[in-house]
């Protein structure tokens, strides 16, 4: 098999296709297996489990916030738990989950788990939850990582002490993996508008409150003391080993989701288990707001969805479905599977940091060898001859998921909604592309599945993306589609006759509520997503980055100018303005972008030219901007920026603070693929970025 890096060398540039640009053909001859842990994934069994659908978080109670407007509050913290994902027949696997730490009394389910329970917020209603890191034994003392975790990179640190926190390490020799007490902090993916204290900073982490934290260790991130002040003035009290966040729910009726965040940690973290939705529901773009174009009506969509105090397990019939795909690796005992050296990845066994630019542990990208779905190996849902809606979400680290709805005989998919809205329009993807749905790593889609014409029996759900990283282009001729036997395979649905006649608005007549366009922007901030490769080992890549560009490559060549972690903050709008970033991906693979803070037009994408002699970069001559596919035009938080290509989003700024943006490949962006970025002025106070 030609290996990952030697095949990047015939990435091209020539012709758009569905999935971005196409690539030469003939590369591939064979497909390997894929590695991963001790447990062989085709001795797993297939569609043991029914597809466990997440109960909703209960509330703690409500509070009024300063100023007099009614919240609803919870009090939700991490734990270390076990939890049956494979089938039954295998062992338990050691995870970590949210869960309600303090239900309001006689109310909802005391549960954690993995992925974890829905938090249904209401429009325009407030929500406060106070995240407590939880990650301890029964003694009180703190839980090690389940996984390898990497000192070698920019991360939390710490062991550093107040003084060296949040920075990459100097060491005399090549390190371990740490085996101290595990930083966390929570980032709501997708909230517009969220206050900068409540958004998850990367440097905002804290420590579990543990009895034997060992002396010299910081407890908290450097920017934790800093938003904690700006919290108690807000009018709610941070305390040891958590943090309170307040999040407004004013944004469009959308699919959120949250998860961990912490610096140089956040692939680890979330591969350990801990993360779920958050369903914003309500508003003058919610629901209430479709309507039935036959009748002039409001329209009917798909449900119930599970709703608080649902008995568990449950009871009733729901046609609303949140769905989290994820790939993972297992050992025979249960335990995940996580790679514990950068060998894994391309066979460099060292020399590592100090003596050579590589980190020992870090690997560039992991790809599971099975795939999970809503906690569960290749689950198994029984569905009626009717329409569903899913809420899906890729939850993978590094992996690209392409859905194949197309073999499952008279199934017709519509796609209704992206991330952060309704589309313009909803989208036949069975007729305008073959019933497949593509979705990079923290992207979401709403859809409605219509299962009324499929043969009563049972139908697998396939994924032809590839086993490695995604460039663009169409399976099977630009790249080799997933493992047929394993990682090909999301989930299996079991058609029986509809139990009484389908009382939804057939898609095709649905009329979506208006998502109002953006204003013009008033500036365009060209930048660059570049991979540093190694000096020492050919073809290595040692850190992925991003950057700024010298130059107008619109008009002309330009210089791209790498940025680490570190350096002083570079994108700085004003409050209250609108803008277009330009992403210019000078690497091999497509990367999920992220803003943090806002919601965005995908503007359009178009080809460009990178001069390895000189440096450079500028869109190709004489090409034209290709505007968003039918199923991209609504508002989104997370888009795909295709090799070879210049990808444009226009977005508006609203609230004052400081937040980051990044690529949501997730090994990507622990090893410098992301930046903070302020949105009006320093704030009195504020830590030092540098």
């Amino acid at each position: 098999m030609v290996s990952r890096r030697t095949f990047l060398k015939y990435t091209g540039s020539t012709m758009l296709t569905l999935f971005g640009f196409d690539k030469l053909s003939g590369v591939y001859e064979a497909i390997a297996a894929i590695p991963g842990g001790t447990l062989d994934p085709n001795l797993v069994k297939r569609f043991e489990a029914p597809l466990l659908i997440p109960p909703v978080m209960p509330k703690a109670g409500k509070i009024t916030l300063k100023g007099g407007k009614n919240a609803d509050y919870y009090e939700i913290s991490i734990s270390q738990f076990t939890q049956q994902i494979l089938p039954a027949d295998l062992p338990a696997t050691t995870v970590w989950g949210y869960g309600p730490l303090q239900p309001e009394r006689g109310k909802g389910l005391h549960i954690h788990h993995a992925p974890s329970l829905t938090i249904e917020a209401k429009w325009n209603t407030p929500a406060v939850v106070k995240w407590t890191n939880d990650l301890k034994d029964t003694a009180g003392n703190y839980l090690p990582h389940l996984l390898p975790v990497d000192p070698t990179l920019h991360w939390a640190n710490p062991p550093g002490g107040t003084t060296e926190r949040d920075i990459r390490p100097n060491f005399a020799s090549t390190p371990g993996p740490y085996r101290g007490p595990v930083p966390v902090v929570t980032h709501l993916h997708g909230m517009v508008g969220v206050p900068d204290q409540s958004d998850g900073y990367p440097e905002a982490w804290y420590l579990p409150l543990a009895h034997n934290i060992p002396a010299g260790y910081a407890r908290t991130g450097t920017w934790y003391a800093f938003f904690k002040q700006k919290a108690n003035e807000a009018g709610w009290q941070w305390s040891p080993g958590s943090a309170t966040f307040i999040y407004p729910n004013a944004q469009h009726a959308s699919t959120l989701w949250y998860h961990d965040h912490t610096l140089g940690m956040t692939r680890l973290n979330v591969y350990a288990g801990p993360a779920g939705f958050y369903i914003i529901r309500g508003g003058p773009a919610g629901d209430e707001a479709v309507m039935d174009r036959a009748t002039g009506q409001p329209a009917v969509l798909p449900g119930p969805a599970p709703k608080q105090n649902d008995k568990f397990p449950f009871k009733k019939t729901y046609y609303e479905i949140p769905i989290v795909i994820q790939d993972r690796s297992f050992n025979t005992d249960g335990s995940l599977f996580y790679p514990h050296t950068r060998e894994f990845f391309d066979g460099i066994a060292g020399p590592f940091i100090p003596d050579s630019d590589i980190s020992p542990i870090w690997n560039p990208e992991f790809f599971g060898n099975m795939i999970t779905v809503n906690g569960n190996t290749w689950p198994f849902h029984t569905v009626e001859q009717r329409r569903y809606r899913f809420r899906l979400l890729n939850g993978c680290n590094s992996r690209f998921l392409i859905l194949d709805f197309s073999n499952i005989p008279g199934v017709e998919v519509w796609m209704i909604g992206s991330e952060g809205s309704f589309l313009v329009a909803p989208v036949n993807m069975t007729n305008v592309n073959s019933g497949r749905i593509l979705l990079g790593p923290a992207e979401r889609v709403d859809v409605i599945v219509d299962f009324a014409k499929v043969p009563v029996g049972h139908h697998v759900l396939q994924n032809i993306g590839p086993d490695e990283p995604f460039g663009g282009g169409v399976p099977g001729r630009d790249f080799p589609a997933a493992d047929p036997d394993t990682t090909g395979k999301i989930m299996q649905f079991r058609v029986v006759p509809a139990k009484a006649a389908d009382p939804t608005t057939p898609p095709a007549d649905l009329v979506l509520p208006l998502v109002e366009p953006l204003p013009a922007a008033s500036m365009t901030r060209p930048l660059a997503l570049i991979e540093e490769m190694s000096t020492r080992f050919k073809d290595a890549p040692a850190q992925a980055l991003l950057g700024t560009i010298n130059g107008n490559p619109n008009t002309g060549p330009a210089i791209p100018v790498k940025q680490p972690w570190m350096d002083p903050v570079k994108q700085n709008p004003a409050v209250g303005t609108t803008e277009i970033w330009e992403f210019y991906n000078l690497t091999g693979d497509a990367h999920p972008m992220h803003i943090h803070a806002v919601s965005f037009e995908l503007v359009n994408r178009q080809p460009i030219l990178v001069n390895e002699g000189n440096g450079t970069v500028q869109v190709a001559a004489g090409s034209e901007p290709v505007l968003p596919e039918a199923w991209e035009r609504g508002r989104k938080d997370t888009i795909i920026a295709y090799p070879g290509q210049v990808t444009r989003v226009k977005m508006t700024f609203n609230k004052a603070g400081q937040y980051v943006w990044h690529c949501h490949l997730l090994e990507h962006e622990d090893n410098e693929m992301m930046r903070p970025y302020r949105i009006g002025p320093i704030q009195p106070g504020q830590p030092d970025q540098a």
